[in-house]
């Protein structure tokens, strides 16, 4: 393998950390607002599961309340990705 081959494979190896996840796509479509955007993510992570529960205990009994929960789940899977790399 030539010397500039490796080289491009190490500087990809470092932003997706070899997980097959770039983690700077965010400061490349967005730089000015990426930091903004991974911290909002990361907290709203933590933060979104807390209101799954008023839901599960009211239950999924409507087409509203599963619309809620699927909708609230794929924004927390959102959430989840773009804020994994946040302080890292």
């Amino acid at each position: 393998m030539s010397e500039s081959t490796q080289q491009s494979d190490a500087v990809g190896d470092e932003s997706n950390g070899g997980d097959g996840y770039d983690a700077r796509f965010l400061e490349r479509a967005v730089p000015e607002l990426a930091d903004s955007i991974r911290k909002t993510s990361f907290w709203a992570a933590i933060v979104l599961p807390f209101l799954y529960v008023p839901i599960l205990i009211h239950g999924l009994t409507s087409w509203v309340l599963l619309t809620a929960f699927l909708l609230l789940l794929a924004v927390n899977l959102v959430a989840l990705y773009l804020g994994h790399y946040h302080r890292r």
